[in-house]
């Protein structure tokens, strides 16, 4: 996994609206969220979430079980400065998700953009599905984006795994059914295009 003395750095010197990541608002995440007909008592972790907008915008629309989970404390307080007096409606969690033990079928949605592309080593992705499996219900909904196999080699200075929509999916085998795959071409503050695959699936059982 990577370092969190690196992200600690990024977040404490670069402002949260300038890194390459950035969303004003995840508007496909959102879309998924939508899509899988979850009430607002559904419990939803975004992983790698930090200083991400997404817990604005679902805060705003009424959720009310919400995690968001980072390895960076400085990424988180940004989160948590932002939401103001808001912010007590969510659960923070600062930990490696490779090591990180999440209550037994926990979630309903697990939600996750520009975290499993960093994983390069096959044994930290093995211990993230394994966490996956662990703390998602039977039936809830996981949504991963990742750089697609035309996207950057590298980000923040550090590699990255790329993944055409059928691999990124074959990473969570069969306990994970595919619902939907799809491209997008995220632009960044500085004007380069990344393009990212999204995965969204339905763990098996019920």
């Amino acid at each position: 996994m990577q370092s969190k003395d690196h992200w600690e750095k990024v977040y404490a010197t670069k402002a949260t609206d300038t890194v390459s990541w950035f969303q004003e608002h995840a508007g496909r995440s959102l879309d998924l969220i939508h899509s899988s007909l979850a009430g607002h008592d559904a419990g939803i972790i975004d992983v790698g979430g930090g200083a991400s907008t997404l817990v604005d915008d679902l805060v705003a629309e009424g959720y009310t079980d919400l995690t968001v989970l980072d390895l960076s404390a400085a990424a988180l307080a940004t989160a948590r400065k932002r939401l103001g007096q808001q912010e007590s409606k969510v659960r923070w969690i600062e930990a490696d998700i490779t090591k990180v033990e999440l209550p037994a079928n926990r979630y309903d949605i697990w939600h996750d953009r520009a975290v499993f592309h960093f994983l390069t080593d096959p044994a930290d992705r093995a211990a993230y599905v394994r966490t996956v499996f662990h703390s998602v219900k039977p039936g809830g909904h996981v949504i991963v984006a990742a750089f697609a196999e035309d996207g950057p080699l590298q980000c923040s200075g550090l590699p990255v795994v790329r993944y055409r929509a059928g691999e990124l999916h074959d990473q969570f085998g069969e306990a994970f059914v595919l619902l939907e795959h799809s491209k997008e071409e995220h632009h960044t503050p500085s004007g380069a295009v990344q393009p990212f695959v999204y995965c969204y699936c339905r763990r098996a059982g019920s």
